[in-house]
């Protein structure tokens, strides 16, 4: 059974198109793509594989998703389990070289650590922007904070999370931290603190920035589109604002006094064609 896996950095040798910001409601267009064709799927929108498997599929169409190449058929979209999988599954698709992100001597300590960081950072920013009440959106201001606080202080000290090595649970925390100004710090209400007003933390995301696998592949005018266009119902206008500026991902962050191999044993990726 082929597969392509639509919205997530591709392993050796597979294939995949590239979801956009512009989702038109619930499509998710390939309008990255020339033609605003998939490339292997050969659809215009990944709405279709989901309605191919489901016909009546009622949610949200979400990326990541595995979909099957021969039924144009959506396998799974459960990130987490992609993830699990991906590095645990698909070990004969990884380049030569590619880093360990999920080792055996620290998988406890990531999924304990990636589980807080899911709950209070990254779904912790949408409890915040589509809070029904005002104790709904306390709340989980206070936990998103709280665990933004308490991270800060984990990296004082090291520059990863777990152990020496860049680790899934950085990468998780890192799609949050990166999207944090440009969109949670104002659309999503998250603005205790901007995260270049938080130091250890600006400085550990430029760090993860200015590492091959990171920076390389953000495009903020895309980010932007698909928050401030699509959330209609807290952004009526889909006006999409101008900043803020990105040149201070550039800039020095000075982790590198602290000990650390970001791949370990392994080695950079390439980069983005």
């Amino acid at each position: 059974m082929g597969q392509s896996v639509a919205d997530h950095p591709p392993a050796a040798g597979s294939r995949t198109g590239h979801v956009g910001g512009h989702r038109r409601a619930t499509a998710r267009l390939f309008h990255l793509d020339d033609d605003g064709v998939d490339p292997v799927l050969g659809v215009h929108k990944l709405q279709e594989a989901f309605l191919n498997r489901y016909p009546d599929y009622p949610s949200g169409i979400t990326v990541p998703a595995i979909v099957d190449i021969e039924t144009v058929s959506v396998v799974t979209n459960d990130f987490n389990q992609i993830e699990a999988d991906l590095s645990s599954q698909w070990g004969s698709f990884h380049r030569p070289g590619a880093p360990d992100l999920w080792p055996d001597a620290h998988r406890d300590e990531i999924d304990e650590l990636s589980e807080l960081i899911f709950h209070d950072v990254n779904n912790g920013v949408y409890k915040c922007g589509f809070a029904g009440s005002q104790a709904a959106y306390d709340q989980a201001f206070d936990a998103l904070f709280a665990r933004l606080d308490e991270l800060s202080t984990r990296l004082e000290t090291q520059r990863y999370l777990v152990g020496d090595t860049i680790t899934q649970v950085d990468i998780r925390l890192w799609t949050t931290l990166a999207r944090f100004d440009a969109v949670y710090h104002g659309h999503f209400k998250c603005n205790r603190s901007k995260l270049t007003e938080m130091p250890i933390l600006w400085a550990y995301a430029r760090d993860l920035w200015q590492t091959p696998g990171f920076g390389d592949t953000i495009d903020f005018p895309n980010v932007k589109a698909h928050y401030y266009e699509v959330h209609t119902g807290i952004n009526p206008s889909g006006i999409v604002p101008g900043g803020p500026l990105v040149d201070g991902w550039a800039t020095p962050h000075g982790c590198h006094t602290l000990s650390g191999r970001p791949f370990g044993d392994g080695t950079p990726p390439p980069l983005p064609s």
